[in-house]
């Protein structure tokens, strides 16, 4: 008896450990069968500045801080290995270093030989509206403007003559490109969405990520199992906190937004864009903001492009010939053009500022048609990324009770003390308050300058009364340097402006106390 006792249990034992171990075969596979179901993912935010020219916000949803690292490191390296290829800023690109040659063949990587191809897909489809030379007449109306003179006729003309020659010849099967001319180019009207839908896969092959969003200078990509809202901002009223036109709530779609309200030169009391006609040579005038969402980011950043120069009837016709394709266009006297699939992208019930032709509107609670613009530079590298430093603006009344917070800009909660003065006042609200993460598609800023607005209201939305108050501006870097700037102002019924002395982290910094106006 005492035998076959133990022989059972011996049995028993050894069915135990057989399903011990089919269970844990079992749980092995369906974890490599779906390895990222049962995993948390949190979101990891970083701002750079100077990234081509511009600001650039990444979001990565990843398992860890290190996940995320490797994913930004990832997308960082993606863009400077393509600008280092596309760049005509960069004399040592392989672009730059091509236009230096003249009728000779030249093996060229795939990137340029791709983007090449592009453009001239892109002119032929556009009717002439895209052209790498573009910058030829981009020049002439920068030099006009250095010397307040809008250009010639003859100047002009020759300007588009010398758009309208061929630039280089492709051989595909050589994998060669020839240099044909000699006017200046530059692949701006999409090489940026080329190289962010680069970037966002960089980042979501680097490690345990689950969806990214590239986002530089308002031309975005959202990649992954993601749906993220966008808001597109208002090309009348351009300031980082002003209501948005709309919100959109993507997956797997690249956004591209380009307009006249950011860029473009003032001649004789006159705004000109920035984008030209290479067919005229005169600035595209007529639409101050085109919005393109497609699944391709360089679709989509050619369009944005192409729809400022070309008229809303003719976009429409081109937009059609591209699967996938949604879009909005403002004209300059407020006039929207949407696709019909534009709806279906909104974001239920989102408040936005609809009426953009509203140019009275009341904001201020001390004066019905008054704002205070707070402008600022921050301080930047001469080469390389730079992660813009934690920045919040907000306003005290002249008790120093904080009254209203204009703007935050941070990344990870538990650095964000740092800023030890906005900190003090606003922890409790800012605790209930997560609404700083919104991702927005708009025209391109130059690097590291940006726009707030305050209405005279506090952050319950309650007017206030006329009267002094003081803004702070204060900026600090993760564990490095701390600025703090304060300056009072008299919000009473009379127009100032007030320039601020700047410090290592900000370069320079105004108030304009104004009648409210509208930039178009």
């Amino acid at each position: 008896m005492v035998i076959l006792s133990n022989n059972l249990k011996l049995i028993c034992m050894r069915l135990l450990s057989c399903c011990v171990v089919a269970l844990l075969f079992l749980s092995a596979n369906n974890a490599n069968a779906h390895p990222k179901i049962r995993k948390s993912f949190h979101l990891y935010i970083s701002h750079y500045e100077n990234v081509l020219g511009t600001s650039m916000e990444l979001k990565i949803y990843a398992t860890s801080e290190q996940e995320a690292a490797n994913a930004e490191a990832a997308a960082l390296n993606e863009i400077s290995r393509i600008a280092k290829i596309l760049s005509a800023y960069d004399t040592a690109s392989e672009f730059s270093k091509w236009l230096k040659t003249s009728g000779q063949p030249q093996h060229i990587s795939p990137e340029l030989f791709e983007v090449l191809t592009l453009f001239d897909e892109w002119r032929e489809r556009s009717g002439g509206a895209l052209d790498a030379s573009a910058e030829v007449i981009t020049k002439l109306w920068k030099q006009a403007a250095a010397r307040q003179l809008i250009p010639t006729t003859e100047e002009l003309s020759n300007a588009v003559a010398q758009t309208q020659q061929p630039h280089w010849k492709l051989d595909p099967a050589a994998h060669t490109a020839t240099h044909l001319s000699s006017a200046p180019l530059m692949l701006n009207s999409f090489a940026k969405s080329y190289i962010i839908k680069h970037a966002a896969d960089a980042a979501m092959a680097a490690g345990e990520v689950r969806a990214v969003v590239v986002n530089i200078g308002g031309d975005l990509v959202v990649s992954g199992n993601l749906k993220e809202k966008v808001q597109i901002s208002n090309p009348k009223d351009d300031a980082e906190n002003e209501i948005p036109i709309d919100q959109l709530t993507l997956s797997n779609r690249a956004v591209a937004t380009s307009g006249n309200y950011r860029r473009g030169e003032l001649i004789s009391g006159h705004w000109y864009s920035h984008i030209v006609d290479p067919r005229t040579g005169m600035p595209a005038d007529n639409i101050i903001s085109a919005t393109v969402v497609a699944p391709s980011a360089t679709d989509a950043g050619a369009l944005a492009t192409a729809f400022n120069v070309i008229a809303p009837s003719e976009s429409k016709k081109l937009a059609a010939t591209v699967p996938g394709v949604e879009y909005l266009i403002i004209t300059r006297e407020g006039q929207r053009f949407a696709s019909k699939g534009w709806k279906t992208l909104e974001t239920p019930g989102k408040a936005t500022n609809n009426d953009i032709t509203d140019k009275t509107k009341i904001l201020s609670g001390w004066k019905d048609d008054y704002e205070l613009v707070v402008n600022l530079e921050i301080n930047l590298q001469q080469e390389g990324f730079v992660k813009r430093p934690y920045v919040a603006v907000w306003v005290e009344d002249e008790n120093h009770v904080a009254v209203r917070t204009i703007a935050l800009w941070h990344e990870r909660d538990r650095y964000l003390p740092e800023l030890k003065s906005w900190y003090l006042k606003y922890r409790g609200q800012y605790i209930a308050d997560k609404s700083i993460f919104s991702t927005v598609s708009s025209a391109t800023r130059s690097a590291g300058k940006y726009t707030v607005k305050w209405d005279g209201k506090d952050d319950s939305g309650n007017a206030l009364k006329p009267g002094k108050y003081i803004i702070k501006i204060e900026a600090s870097r993760e564990h490095g340097t701390y600025q703090l700037m304060r300056q009072e102002i008299d919000c009473d019924e009379t127009p100032k402006q007030i320039n601020l002395t700047g410090n290592i982290e900000i370069r320079a910094a105004s108030l304009d106390y104004r009648k409210k106006t509208t930039s178009n």
